[in-house]
């Protein structure tokens, strides 16, 4: 399992030369049972495996005994020490690969005629493993879409989701190491993915006509478009994770159901079984014969039952703990007996040559493993060979039968072939160099050249020969020209006539290498003679040897090289012909070859060599016959001569070896090849494996007992070792063990031998202590609750192996007990990787955000637990309650010091209580738990004191704040009311972010802001009501007045109290309506805001309204009777003969309503609060309205003087259509004041009319003044 305090990479791939290695003598030997081997009665098969377990045992003890003669002479040569120890490590190393051979005949046997097993079809496929650059690539993916550099297209939400997923999961540390291990696929991957993005959909609000599965499986579509790089190619996927090229074929097949061929490939490979030697035991085992098989079954059920009847006679068997040895006989005889059923009940075809296992052959296409029946058998008529013959005839010599002007030529024909001539030559100087081109398919072909002399005469039919030569070329003859005798006829004159040519044999390319060799088979070439054999290519993979015979197109006789390995020989007794030798082996095939010359022999061999395809590269033989002393040779050989080794393995009997520890061996290694294929299979073997394991158990009496114990060895050695193995596997082998030992015949035997007992035993401490150590450290034995339901399984096992035997239910409180004391330890394991991994120092005073982000990996270890692990603990949930609260109990300490590091007038500490709070108030369990509590008590205080020294604060700032306010305009109020109002807002939403779980203090704290509120909202109010009324003071009352830009400020500040003070100064509606006291103290400070607001404004308008009041006062001048009116009018008159004076009546009444328009402009654009502007609008025409009107009510008796009269119709008519373009309403622009206004003026200027005529010039007039524009 994945061991919290080793990160070795257990995952990657092994030695093979390692993963072969056997154990030692120490831990479970390979060798030989001495004892089983002296039992042989000194016959022949028996001997050399004694002597060989002999000789491992001395140099097993060999060492020691070394030493200590080193220790008594300290001069020895150290060249010595290390020569014999190499020595020693070499004959170790060949004992153990003997031992390795003798378990693979029994494998051979097992595979070739089964009786007892069958492939399984119902185990479940495993899942190929993720690599170390499968899972970079997928980090690499999985960030290059989250930074935009795909074309898949996404959402916030997913991407939030893929986030979380690539910094939790893709980057942890938990993942790297499973995946070292060898045990995590790229289905543990999505289903991470799954489950985490399942709780991020339910949390999400419902979607109209948008369901969460059709989100779920939209998101799970993205996700496998991303892991597959985009486009989904797995292709490219298996190219960037690097497939094992060794291990990739073999594992595309081991999980199917296999061929003998293939079951014979594997455990060749797992018992490090080199080809050439898994040839040589075929054939030495005829595993091809069907009755030598079941001969070879007969042979070793009679002899265990011969052994068990030497039992019963000497009663002599292992030491029992259950049972008796009557009972233990009658076990061993039933258990052959129902051998012997199961091979009487197979059908006599059963096994065969003809019984042959398919291959389910997988859509990954053929693999190395596709043998047996599916393999093409060639035919003499697909091999088709071709050559390119070219016939030099250069010159003849011994020509003396002819006269020198005699006409010579020369034919050449190849048999079956057309037939050339060369040119003609004179009999004095017979030379041509001459070529003919030819094609043939012979291989063998027969080469015609004839010389003929013109005959002239009339009667003459033909040409006269003078001599022939045949020929018989191969292509490995000579290239260049050459004498050649000639036959001439008898009686010629011509005896020694030679010619001079040269034949040309081209090889074509599909042909590899030729030649004459004596051959001797089983099948082909029976018959050891002389042929002519040529090696042809028939396609890329598959070649023939043939052997033709001359004129012959097609070959006599052929062989398919597939499957065969080829290699030097000693010369073979018996055989005549030949000089130098050479074999060819396969299963059931053994053919010699020789030839006469060592270098043909070379060319031959390296030839065949490269046709097979074999990865044995054969050496020559030296001249010298010795061995290398530190070079481990099999220990059998090809060779008749040599065939002791061969024979020594076939013939061991097996009722005489120890099956148990063979088996041992073989589960083993099995296991071994098992976990370092591409599967990632936890300890499962593939059903090709449990079916030569079930035969062997079955066929040479492996009890079930040693089989699980050994298998559970081996399973607990993987999972120390960091390599996480299934928990299901491990419970059925251990509740097997228990079953049988606690005498409940799980498989029929009711004797349990002392040895079978003890293994249970110490089986069971160490699996009790292997489960200990899995539940301690279950976040990194079990990340992320991968694989799926192991740690649920493995807290099943531990409940089985706390029971004292299989019918005494094991008690609750004990098994709580047993996980209660693993969490605790759990917590303190896992608090202390925390630290670990963010560098902290338990202890250790840190900054506050080393605090808070230590919190957060608090947080997300606790979510983990609760989204992983809490299932599997479900029927204990007050125990992962309390692991919980033991790992928060360990960061408690850290939190203290750093709270206590923290300045007293700091809320920085604030956002840790959120977080921490925010987590434990959502979980049900954690809720109100002592180190919730303990978090509520540490931070009252620091919430207390904070609150206190804001209160100070706020009202020190105000005080200072008003004193220097210069009352410039900040955003809704001035600088200092700004300020006040976002400290008051801050200090309240952080009670209200805090969030405290107490309903006491929490309320408490609430009303204390909202109290703190009201009194600086009020001060603020008075202090701006204050200010506002020594700044009116400062102004004119003559049209030259302007609202001061301050005042504004002020109407602002207290507009902006009056809509803030609901939300700073009101309680919730349910606690106001039950506290009457806070609900007038309420009140009153609602009703200080407004007083303040209505007063201010009221001070405004009655600055405003004097003014019309000094300028009424001025008119006032101009009333009838007066002497100063007299005065005015006669001044003006008399000016007006010399100089161009203003028009009388216009300049008071254009000053008041430039007054009147500046000031609504002022108070438009520098008060923010439209309804106070409207407020102070209403309030000035009504006021300005009823002055005016007043003033003429005054006036009933008198006339209005001209002067008068202009101004008011213009002062009252431009005062009406500004108020009106400010938004006054109708109701108040004509009120009862306005129309007695309207009225008198009216009635004024016609009578003035009807006086004067023209006396209103200007175009000031009641009627049309609404057209006036100035």
């Amino acid at each position: 399992m994945l061991d919290p305090s080793s990160s070795d990479d257990t995952g990657g791939e092994s030695d093979p030369e390692v993963a072969r290695e056997p154990a030692t003598k120490a831990d479970g030997s390979v060798s030989l049972k001495p004892g089983a081997e002296s039992r042989a009665d000194g016959s022949r098969q028996g001997q050399p495996a004694a002597a060989a377990a002999a000789a491992a045992a001395a140099a097993a003890a060999s060492p020691g005994d070394g030493h200590s003669a080193h220790q008594n002479l300290r001069g020895g040569s150290t060249g010595e020490e290390e020569e014999r120890r190499e020595g020693e490590r070499v004959q170790r190393e060949e004992e153990e690969h003997k031992v390795q051979l003798q378990i693979y005949v029994f494998v051979l046997r097992c595979v070739a005629y089964p009786f007892n097993a069958k492939q399984p079809t119902d185990m479940a496929r495993r899942q190929q493993k993720v690599h170390k650059q499968q899972l970079q690539a997928a980090r690499e993916r999985f960030q290059a879409f989250l930074n935009g550099e795909t074309q898949i297209a996404a959402d916030e939400a997913f991407c939030n989701a893929v986030r979380s997923y690539c910094e939790g999961f893709l980057k942890s540390e938990r993942v790297s190491r499973m995946v070292q291990s060898g045990s995590c696929s790229a289905n543990d991957f999505r289903e991470v993915f799954k489950k985490n993005i399942e709780r991020r959909v339910r949390s999400l609000p419902e979607m109209d006509g948008l369901s969460k599965e059709t989100v779920l499986s939209s998101w799970l579509a993205k996700y496998d478009a991303i892991y597959g790089g985009g486009g989904g190619d797995e292709d490219a996927w298996r190219r960037q994770g690097g497939q094992r090229p060794h291990l990739g074929a073999a594992a595309a097949a081991a999980e199917l159901i296999l061929s003998k061929e293939q079951l014979y490939e594997m455990f060749r490979l797992v018992l490090g079984v080199s080809k050439f030697e898994h040839q040589l035991l075929y054939n030495a085992c005829q595993l091809d014969n069907a009755d030598e098989q079941a001969a070879q079954i007969r042979r070793e059920l009679d002899g265990r039952l011969q052994l068990v009847e030497r039992i019963a006679q000497e009663r002599r068997c292992p030491e029992l703990a259950s049972g008796d040895v009557q009972l233990y006989v009658e076990e061993l005889r039933s258990s052959v007996n129902l051998l012997m059923a199961n091979l009487e009940s197979l059908p006599v075809s059963k096994g065969g040559a003809d019984f042959k296992q398919k291959l389910k052959r997988s859509s990954a296409g053929s693999t190395f493993l596709d043998l047996g029946d599916d393999v093409d058998v060639l035919s003499k008529a697909d091999v088709s060979l071709s050559f390119a013959l070219e016939v030099v005839i250069v010159e003849v010599q011994g020509l003396r039968s002819l006269a020198p002007n005699r006409i010579v030529y020369c034919t050449m024909e190849v048999e079956g072939g057309e037939k050339l001539q060369t040119d003609q030559a004179e009999a004095s100087r017979p030379q041509w160099a001459t070529q003919g081109d030819f094609v043939t398919t012979h291989p063998l072909p027969c080469v015609k050249v004839k010389l003929f002399t013109e005959i002239t005469g009339v009667l003459a039919l033909e040409d006269k020969e003078l001599g022939r030569v045949l020929l018989k070329p191969t292509a490995n003859g000579p290239k260049q020209a050459y004498f050649q005798p000639m036959q001439v006829p008898k009686n010629s004159q011509d005896a020694e006539l030679k010619i001079k040519l040269a034949v040309r044999m081209d090889k074509p390319p599909n042909m590899k290498h030729s030649g004459y060799l004596y051959a001797l088979g089983h099948r082909v070439w029976k018959r050891w003679k002389r042929r002519y054999f040529v090696l042809v290519q028939v396609s890329q993979y598959t070649f023939a040897m043939c052997s033709y015979r001359e004129k012959k197109p097609e070959p006599q006789e052929l062989m398919q090289l597939e499957g065969y390995t080829v290699d030097y020989c000693r010369p073979q007794p018996g055989l005549q012909g030949g000089a130098v030798f050479f074999n060819m082996l396969r299963e059931g095939d053994l053919l010699v070859f020789a030839c006469d010359d060592e270098q043909d022999r070379l060319l031959w061999v390296q030839a065949l060599c490269r046709a097979t395809g074999q990865s044995y590269k054969p050496a020559p033989p030296p001249h010298a016959n010795r061995r290398k002393a530190d070079t481990p040779s099999s220990p059998i050989s090809p060779d008749p001569c040599e065939r002791q080794g061969v024979e020594e393995l076939v013939s061991a009997s097996p009722c005489r070896l120890d099956h148990t520890r063979l088996f041992g061996i073989l589960q083993k290694q099995t296991l071994r090849h098992r976990m370092n294929d591409s599967f990632s299979c936890l300890g499962w073997l593939s059903p090709g494996q449990v079916f030569v394991l079930d035969e062997y158990c079955a066929r040479y009496g492996v009890g079930g007992c040693q089989r699980h114990l050994s298998y559970l060895k081996e399973l607990m050695d993987l999972s120390e070792n960091n390599t996480l193995v299934d928990p299901t596997l491990l419970h059925y082998s251990y509740a097997f063990c228990a079953s049988h030992v606690h005498g409940n015949r799980p498989d029929g035997t009711g004797t349990v031998t002392l040895e079978e007992k003890e293994q249970f035993q110490a089986v069971r401490a160490r699996l009790m202590r292997l489960l200990d150590n899995h539940i301690t450290h279950f976040r990194y034995c079990f990340p992320f609750g991968r694989p799926d339901g192991a740690l649920k399984a493995t807290l099943s096992l531990l409940e089985r192996v706390l029971m004292k035997d299989v019918s005494t239910p094991l008690g609750s409180e004990e098994m709580k007990e047993v996980l209660r004391r693993c969490l605790e330890k759990a917590a303190a394991v896992n608090y202390g990787q925390l630290l670990d991994f963010a560098n902290w120092k338990a202890g250790g005073a840190r900054r506050l955000e080393d605090a808070v982000r230590l919190a957060e990996l608090v947080v997300e270890v606790l979510q983990q637990n609760d989204e992983h692990h809490a299932e599997a603990f479900s029927p204990w949930p007050e125990l992962m309650r309390e692991h919980a609260e033991h790992f928060l109990a360990l960061y408690r300490l850290d939190l203290g010091l750093a709270l206590e590091a923290q300045p007293v007038d700091s809320w920085s500490s604030f956002p840790l209580f959120q977080l921490l709070n925010g987590f434990l108030a959502a979980d049900a369990q954690l809720c109100d738990g002592p180190f919730h509590k303990h978090l509520q008590d540490a931070f009252v205080p620091l919430v207390v004191r904070y609150v206190d020294l804001m209160e100070s604060s706020i009202a020190q700032s105000v005080h200072r704040g008003f004193q220097q306010e210069t009352w410039h305009s900040v955003k809704n109020g001035s600088a200092t009311s700004e300020d006040l109002f976002w400290k008051l807002n801050a200090l309240q939403m952080l009670a209200l972010e805090l969030d405290w779980p107490e309903p006491a203090f929490a309320e408490h704290l609430q009303r204390r802001l909202k109290l703190m509120a009201s009194d600086m909202t009020e001060a603020c109010v008075k202090r701006t009501k204050s200010a506002f009324d020594a700044q009116l003071q400062k102004v004119s009352k003559w049209t030259e007045l302007r609202v001061p830009l301050c005042a504004c400020t002020m109407l602002n500040v207290v507009a902006d109290s009056k809509r803030r003070c609901p939300e700073l100064c009101a309680l919730d509606t349910g606690q106001e309506t039950t506290d009457t006291q806070w609900q007038h103290y309420h009140s009153k400070i609602d009703v200080l805001i407004d007083d303040a607001f209505q007063d201010m404004i009221s001070a405004l308008v009655a600055k405003l309204g004097a003014v019309l009041d000094a300028v009424l006062s001025k008119l006032s001048r101009y009333d009838e009777g007066t002497l100063l009116s007299s005065i005015l009018s006669f001044t003006v008159k008399a000016a007006a003969k010399y100089v161009e004076v203003p028009k009388s009546g216009t300049d008071l009444a254009d000053a008041y309503v430039t007054f009147v328009r500046q000031n609504q402009d002022i108070l438009r654009e520098r008060i923010g609060d439209e309804l106070c502007i409207e407020r102070i609008f209403d309030q000035w025409y009504s006021v300005s309205t009823k002055a005016v009107c007043v003033w003429l009510e005054d006036r009933l008796d008198l006339q209005l003087h001209v002067y008068q009269l202009k101004s008011l119709i213009k002062m009252v008519k431009k005062g009406y259509r500004d108020f009106r373009l400010q938004g006054v309403a109708d109701g108040t622009l004509n009120g009862k004041s306005y129309v007695t206004v309207y009225n008198r003026l009216t009635v004024e200027e016609a009578t003035l009319a009807v006086k004067a005529g023209d006396a209103l010039d200007g175009g000031v007039s009641m009627r049309d003044s609404d057209q006036d524009d100035d």
